[in-house]
């Protein structure tokens, strides 16, 4: 999938996705903005239950539009909430705006945070891989954290510090030892909804669970995000400075919560 066919800045951005990928205007679309006045308290969602191992982490990649943290340990899961299955740890990655105020995907009542924690899943239960899970209704489950400014988070400055090794396009680095469950907050009470990958290929896959609680990050820590560069090595240096989607319509889906 060539990021140079989509992207997050005009010609190539959100609103013309859907010229590459007709999906892009399906009926289970993601982000979206979280209504509180109509999420339905659900008393059959149970808490939710991550077991990662630090083990299992394997790398920092730029993949041109963000960078993932890649895990492949079959140890590492997530269970109970909304998902019927166990869900195997693959990645965890961020989202961000070109300024402090808005860089969130989720909105809850129309409040943009400053940034997204994603760490995805996918249902080792049922499928064979990743890459044969990805597209099946049941197929992904991610856990997303939102941020807003404020003291710097230490938990996230591993990460961070890892960001410089691998600040152009297709640049790898080993990534060590970590367990991204330090990144989530102290409550896991969620909201839950049925959606989509939030960028290309856009599958229809996903069972989101958005944590209520926020995490913290500084404006510093912020701007290390926006070093990454979407131009490979020798290339002229194109910071990315913003990779969030905009809220998609709801189209009658029902938003739960597990408080």
């Amino acid at each position: 999938m060539a990021t140079s066919q989509w992207g997050y800045d005009g010609p190539n951005g959100p609103a013309q996705w859907s010229k590459l990928y007709p999906i892009a205007n399906g009926n289970n679309q993601s982000p979206i903005d979280i209504k509180t006045s109509e999420v339905k308290h659900d008393t059959s969602l149970k808490p939710i239950s991550v077991s990662y191992n630090p083990a299992g982490a394997k790398e920092i990649i730029n993949v041109g539009h963000s960078f993932h943290v890649t895990f492949e340990d079959d140890k590492s899961v997530l269970k109970g909430g909304p998902l019927s299955d166990s869900y195997q740890l693959v990645q965890f990655h961020f989202h961000w705006g070109s300024t402090d105020e808005y860089g969130s995907e989720h909105l809850v009542d129309g409040d943009k945070y400053a940034a997204e924690l994603h760490i995805v899943h996918w249902n080792s239960a049922k499928y064979s891989s990743v890459a044969d899970a990805i597209s099946k209704p049941d197929g992904i489950a991610i856990i997303g954290v939102l941020m807003k400014v404020g003291q710097a988070n230490s938990k996230l400055q591993k990460v961070l510090d890892a960001i410089s090794e691998v600040k152009t396009k297709d640049k790898k680095a080993p990534f060590k030892n970590f367990d991204p469950s330090t990144l989530l907050p102290s409550s896991l009470d969620y909201y839950t909804y049925f959606g989509s990958l939030t960028h290309p290929p856009l599958h229809e896959s996903v069972t989101w669970i958005i944590c209520k609680e926020i995490i913290s990050i500084s404006k510093e820590q912020l701007a290390q995000f926006r070093s990454l560069l979407s131009s490979a090595e020798g290339e002229k240096a194109v910071p990315v400075l913003h990779n969030n989607r905009p809220p998609q319509p709801l189209k009658g889906r029902v938003v739960k919560a597990s408080f």
